[in-house]
């Protein structure tokens, strides 16, 4: 039970997915504008009318899944599904609601009502999408005319047909685009970490961090940390994974003298621990097996090498 709906919502809304409001559409907007922060951000919102006859999708129809929610409240109740989200009514895809579905993450949500709105007009979207996450969906789409870009920054042609189109850039590799031009971060690195035991978290993500911008690499793309067994209780290297809300996976020593494709084998650390690699076989073993794309990198107390699941 609560007093005042506004303040109970001021304390509570953030801390769900979704909210279902029995009442007029018009006191749930008033009281949610104040709250109301991003597309990428707010939960879903939907409103059901005091006798049932319609579910509305109000607020974060895409991202925040209020569409669905809508859709399963009607069917429940037998109401009329109210959605009036331009992509949905047209029947034509939702960029956003695609990325969500594939894992990827929306860097500049800003920049989805362009692309969105070109698949309405069915204007030609350039998709940069070399792991193929989703070009089944759009190049054969009947509802945008897509075209493969392969990206190449010192290609001069390209950057201009990039600044005249819509486009859809879906890569691990950082560049310099357009602010219109929506980037999509697929799931694609993992991590392989060593690390001297207490060293603390600070040196460990400042060295993480400086391996992945060295290498021009979004750090939105890591999908999980990796390292061996014998750190599953190393408190900095477990709140670094934390402060990413990452998954950190640990590897026996046998697991990680499996690996192929090690760079960097140290005999000294073959000598004190049972294997030839600690962070780049946690990286290899880590993304199945993938190409390993940054050989080990170290500081003092901190080794970090980066490998790239194979989704082609």
């Amino acid at each position: 039970m609560f007093e005042r709906l506004s303040a109970t919502l001021e304390e509570k809304f953030g801390q769900y997915t979704g909210h279902i409001f029995i009442m007029a559409t018009g006191i749930v907007v008033r009281v949610l504008a104040p709250l109301i922060q991003s597309k990428s951000m707010d939960p879903a919102v939907v409103v059901v009318d005091d006798l049932g006859k319609n579910a509305i999708s109000l607020l974060s129809g895409h991202i925040g899944g209020a569409n669905e929610l809508t859709q399963k409240i009607a069917r429940i109740i037998e109401a009329n599904p109210v959605i009036t989200t331009a992509t949905d009514i047209n029947e034509v895809p939702a960029i956003d609601v695609l990325a969500m579905e594939r894992g990827l993450v929306i860097e500049n949500p800003e920049a989805i009502k362009t692309v969105n709105m070109a698949f309405l007009k069915r204007e030609e979207v350039l998709l940069h999408d070399p792991f193929n996450f989703l070009a089944n969906d759009l190049l054969n789409s009947e509802s945008g005319i897509c075209k493969r870009l392969m990206y190449d920054i010192n290609n001069s042609s390209q950057q201009t047909e990039i600044k005249n189109s819509s486009c859809v850039y879906i890569d691990d590799v950082l560049s310099e685009l357009p602010s219109k031009v929506l980037i999509l971060r697929p799931p694609t690195l993992v991590a392989g970490i060593g690390c001297n035991r207490g060293t603390d978290s600070e040196e460990i993500s400042t060295h993480l961090k400086e391996v992945l911008e060295s290498q021009r690499l979004a750090p939105t793309s890591l999908k999980c940390l990796a390292s061996i067994d014998i750190k599953s209780d190393e408190a900095g290297l477990i709140a670094v994974a934390e402060s990413l809300d990452m998954p950190l996976i640990f590897f026996t020593s046998e697991e990680l003298n499996q690996a192929k494709g090690i760079k960097n084998p140290s005999p000294v650390v073959e000598k004190h621990v049972g294997v030839k690699s600690v962070c780049e076989a946690a990286a290899i073993k880590a993304s199945g097996d993938g190409t390993l794309i940054v050989p080990k990198e170290s500081t003092k107390n901190v080794t970090v090498a980066i490998a790239r699941i194979d989704f082609s």
